[in-house]
């Protein structure tokens, strides 16, 4: 029974894609964060130029 427990890898393949999934989350999150301030400051370009 033990060997059969420590050969078995079916929540390998989730573990994974979870990983990965954090990853691009975290890459997304690091993009906006960076983006952010210039969207803010093209925005407050626009509202300038409104009349």
């Amino acid at each position: 029974m033990m060997k059969r427990f420590l050969r078995d890898e079916s929540g390998a393949t989730a573990i994974e894609y979870s990983l990965i999934g954090t990853l691009v989350s975290l890459a997304i999150i690091g993009v906006v964060t960076i983006l952010a301030g210039n969207l803010s400051e093209i925005f407050v370009n626009v509202e300038a130029a409104l009349p």
